[in-house]
């Protein structure tokens, strides 16, 4: 208060030998205003605005299935049997149903070799594979069998556990909690799933949600098995189907350099969790699914 006065009355000093000055023929000094109260003038109108904290904002699950929080398990090995014992059914069933199916294709491709013709249902169900499985319609129907062949068959549940932990980090990403997607797939139709933290600008993919574990497998299993980026792994699994070799999953993974920009060394990320975490698989009894 004491320096808010001094500076006052130095001002108003200033001011009253500035009004007569012309009268008494004396001439306005510069008056020198001390700092210390130039200071005090400064700091009375420095305003000070309390930051504004932000709200954070709680994402809601886009589905109604409720997942184990894998997040508070702190023992890894814990975690890692939990895991795999929360995604593995998912993944026989599937495997399952996709053997049902590959043997009623075999069944017509006998049939058409025989040249016999195609009973009324195994007609409907050639035709609704072949879209399904996205088959050339180039293609002879024998050639369209066999290239279903191909298509129509399981990746080894040790893979797919593997993908499903790396891409998920172990069931405690966001997309995995929100959407069910433990396998990082995209979809590029607006609402389609959830928009990517990190996206790019002008990219419109995001990153795709489920109804359930089971609707989520099953999309996974069908991408390796139609999308082109994949060739590679179906032509392989092909080959150790016509030697009559298992289903090495090491194998495999070779065929899915493009699942990541990471390419060889995703690979051999893949390879390694397959080969670190074999007790675990042991323990749910997993083994090589043949005809």
């Amino acid at each position: 208060m004491k320096i808010q006065y001094f500076s006052k009355l130095v001002m108003l000093s200033a001011l009253i030998i500035a009004l007569i000055a012309p009268f008494t023929f004396m001439k306005p000094a510069n008056i020198i205003i001390p700092e210390v109260a130039v200071q005090a003038v400064k700091t009375e109108k420095v305003i000070k605005v309390a930051p504004v904290a932000k709200v954070k904002t709680v994402e809601r699950p886009l589905h109604n299935v409720k997942i184990p929080d894998f997040a508070a398990i702190r023992d890894v090995k814990t975690k890692k049997r939990e895991f795999f014992q929360y995604i593995y059914p998912a993944i026989e069933q599937e495997n399952k149903n996709l053997l049902q199916i590959r043997a009623e294709v075999a069944v017509m491709i006998e049939a058409i070799f025989l040249e016999e013709n195609l009973l009324d249902e195994q007609q409907v169900l050639f035709n609704s594979l072949i879209k399904k499985y996205k088959v050339s319609d180039k293609y002879t129907p024998l050639q369209q069998l066999n290239e279903l062949l191909l298509r129509v068959d399981v990746v080894p549940i040790e893979l797919v556990l593997v993908q499903a932990a790396n891409e998920s980090a172990w069931g405690t990403s966001r997309f995995a909690k929100i959407g069910l997607n433990f396998f990082g797939m995209w979809c590029y139709k607006k609402g389609c799933g959830m928009v990517p933290g990190g996206r790019d600008t002008g990219a419109k993919h995001e990153v795709a949600a489920f109804r359930s574990l089971e609707h989520g497998v099953q999309r996974y299993l069908h991408n390796i098995n139609t999308n082109n980026a994949y060739s590679v792994f179906r032509t392989i699994r092909g080959q150790l189907r016509a030697q009559e070799q298992p289903l090495s999953p090491q194998i495999l993974a070779t065929g899915l350099l493009r699942y990541s920009i990471r390419g060889t060394d995703y690979v051999l990320e893949i390879t390694e969790m397959i080969r670190h975490n074999q007790v675990y698989f042991d323990e749910l009894m997993v083994k090589p699914i043949a005809i």
